[in-house]
């Protein structure tokens, strides 16, 4: 009960000069960095693995979802197949690669 009566007159009291737009300006601020933080550069993320995924060659080196590392034998629309160590080829669906492997780093990350 005490908390609620304190957050109550927190919000200060009618003639208080504080602007009626107040609270609206400060979820627009809220939102903007939320979008400028976490939505807009999670979106430059998915267009860059995006774009590596359509331009996968015959030949690269790639690394998937689960870790396993491998170069690319065949590409068709959605699927890839890759060789593994011991000559075995897997047949996997283009959304498990995920990296490129000639690199360290996952794609879209500096």
């Amino acid at each position: 009960m005490q908390l609620n009566s304190i957050l109550l007159m927190a919000g200060g009291a009618k003639g208080s000069d504080q602007s009626p737009y107040s609270g609206l300006i400060m979820m627009v601020l809220i939102i903007a960095v939320f979008y400028f933080f976490f939505i807009r550069p999670q979106q430059k993320k998915n267009k860059e693995i995006q774009k590596f995924r359509q331009g996968l060659q015959k030949g690269d080196k790639v690394i998937t979802i689960g870790g396993i590392h491998g170069k690319v034998l065949e590409i068709s629309e959605t699927t890839v197949i890759i060789e593994v160590e011991g000559q075995s080829r897997l047949k996997l669906n283009k959304d498990a690669v995920t990296q490129d492997g000639t690199s360290d780093k996952p794609i879209g990350q500096k």
